[in-house]
C-alpha cells in the first residue's frame, strides 16, 4: 500500500509486486465490487473517474469527436485499448503517459501547407510519415521513436482488420549512435560527483542507489522501503524490473547503501523524492534531475545509464562470472552480459600474454 492520503473513502491504492501503483474504487453500497481507475490522483480527470466509480459507473472523459478512419481517430482509439491494459494492471501508467504524448505530437504536426496531420486519412503513404520523421531529424532519438510509435499504432490496426498494411514499416532509422553509448562512470566520476552533492542530498542517494542496485532509471523512481525484505538478520531488496523481460532482483542491501536511504530527512513511497515529497512522476523527470545533478558537478554527459554500465563492468573486472552479472543486472539473455565479461577476459587473456613474451630471450 502507499502512503499517500487522500480524502476520498473507499479508494484503494495497492502496489503491484513489479511496483506499479493501481487505483480501484469500492462501489458504495456494494463493497465488494471494485472499479479500477487508469489514472493517479495527480491526474486533472481523478476526481470524475472516482466519483463515477462510486456510483458503479466507469467515467469517459469528454473529446471531440474525431472523424472516422482519421489519424486522429485511428490513434485514439489505440490509446483507449491501451487504458483498457493499463486498467487490468497490464502496463505502466508511465508507458501509457508517453505513448499519449509522442502521438499527440504526431497528430498535432503540421505539414506544408498548415494541414494538422491528425484529420488525414489514416491510409497514410509511407513519404508522409518519413516526412515528419525528418521535420524532427534535429533531434534524431525523439524522430525514431515517433516511427516505432506509429509503426505499433499501425500493427494493432492491422490485426483488427482496420487496415491492410503498415505504412511505417521498413521506414529506418535515423539515429546512428552506437546502442549502449552511455558513458561509463570512473572512479574519479563516483568521488567528484560525492563532492558535490554529499550524503544527506537526494543527489547523493540517487548515485548510492544506482551503484549498489545498478536498476534502471525507470525502477529507480519507484523502489522504497517496500520493497526491503529481512533475511537472517540482514536487509535485503527486490524487486521485478518494469522493463518487459527482466528477470526477478533480490540482492543485500550493503551498509553504504543501507546508510544513505536512512539519512534521507522526508520518507515516502519511494526512496527518491522530489522537493515536494513525492516520488518523480516518470523516469524522464528523474533523467532531467540527474543531468542537472552531473553538470552541477562538473559531469557534463554522465547518465543514470553510465552508471549502471560501470557497475557491470567493475564486476566483470572483479572476477565475477556471467550468471553473477546477470543476476545483478535482471538480464535474462546471457548475451547481454557477454559484453562486459568477454571484455575483462581479454584484458586478462592479454596480460597473460605479455608476460609470457617477458619471458622470452630477447
Amino acid at each position: 500500500m502507499s502512503d499517500l492520503r487522500v480524502d476520498f473513502p473507499g479508494l484503494l491504492i495497492e502496489r503491484h509486486r513489479n511496483g506499479t501503483m493501481r487505483y480501484r474504487v469500492r462501489v458504495e453500497g456494494n463493497k465488494a465490487r471494485r472499479i479500477a481507475i487508469p489514472v493517479t490522483p495527480e491526474d486533472p480527470g481523478f476526481a470524475n473517474y472516482y466519483y463515477a466509480a462510486r456510483a458503479g459507473e466507469q467515467w469517459q472523459p469528454p473529446r471531440e469527436r474525431n472523424a472516422e478512419r482519421s489519424l486522429d481517430w485511428l490513434c485514439q482509439r489505440y490509446l483507449d485499448f491501451l487504458s483498457k491494459m493499463v486498467e487490468a494492471g497490464q502496463m505502466s501508467p508511465a508507458t501509457l503517459k508517453q505513448r499519449r504524448s509522442v502521438l499527440g505530437r504526431f497528430c498535432d504536426h503540421t505539414d506544408d501547407d498548415g494541414d494538422r496531420y491528425g484529420a488525414s486519412d489514416m491510409d497514410a503513404p509511407t513519404s508522409a510519415l518519413v516526412a515528419i520523421r525528418d521535420a524532427w531529424a534535429a533531434h534524431p532519438g525523439a524522430a525514431d521513436n515517433l516511427i516505432k510509435s506509429v509503426r505499433a499504432v499501425y500493427r494493432w490496426a492491422m490485426e483488427r482488420g482496420e487496415i491492410a498494411h503498415n505504412p511505417a514499416a521498413g521506414i529506418s532509422v535515423i539515429n546512428t549512435a552506437p546502442k549502449g553509448g552511455a558513458v561509463p562512470w570512473t572512479p574519479n566520476d563516483l568521488k567528484k560527483f560525492k563532492k558535490a552533492h554529499p550524503a544527506g542530498t537526494t543527489a547523493h542517494l540517487w548515485l548510492t542507489l544506482q551503484a549498489f542496485t545498478a536498476c534502471r532509471i525507470g525502477d529507480a523512481i519507484w523502489i522504497g522501503r517496500d520493497q526491503e525484505v529481512a533475511r537472517a538478520g540482514q536487509t535485503w531488496l527486490e524487486w521485478q524490473p518494469r522493463k518487459k523481460g527482466s528477470a526477478f532482483v533480490s540482492i543485500p542491501m550493503l551498509q553504504p547503501f543501507y546508510d544513505a536511504t536512512r539519512a534521507a530527512k522526508v520518507v515516502g513511497p519511494s526512496y527518491l523524492l522530489s522537493e515536494k515529497g513525492k516520488p518523480f512522476s516518470s523516469s524522464e523527470a528523474l533523467r532531467v534531475r540527474v543531468q542537472r545533478w552531473c553538470d552541477a558537478a562538473g559531469l557534463p554527459g554522465r547518465s543514470s545509464h553510465g552508471v549502471r554500465k560501470a557497475v557491470a563492468e567493475m564486476m566483470a573486472e572483479a572476477g565475477c562470472s556471467q550468471h553473477q552479472i546477470m543476476a545483478v543486472m535482471a538480464h535474462t539473455q546471457a548475451k547481454t552480459s557477454e559484453v562486459y565479461t568477454k571484455g575483462a577476459e581479454r584484458r586478462i587473456l592479454a596480460a597473460d600474454g605479455v608476460r609470457a613474451l617477458a619471458s622470452l630471450d630477447w
